[in-house]
């Protein structure tokens, strides 16, 4: 039972990146903002890679910034 609610987690997470990822390349910002952005998500896949929990969590603030323009503060 828990592998399979581990495979879902994996799967949502997985589905999310890949939506995060359409979005970041799809935004109008300077490109070192879009670099940094990206730079985000690949340490979330990594993350992934040893604790999943932890990934779906940092994705989930991720997208939540990326909503509400937050991408923006402290980017140069």
């Amino acid at each position: 039972m828990e592998h399979d609610g581990q495979l879902q987690l994996y799967t949502a997470v997985a589905v999310q990146l890949k939506e995060a990822h359409t979005r970041v390349r799809a935004l109008q910002v300077p490109e070192g903002v879009r670099m940094a952005l990206t730079r985000k998500l690949l340490v979330i896949t990594a993350v992934a890679k040893h604790d999943l929990a932890d990934a779906a969590r940092r994705l989930e603030r991720f997208t939540t910034d990326l909503d509400e323009g937050r991408f923006l503060e402290g980017e140069r």
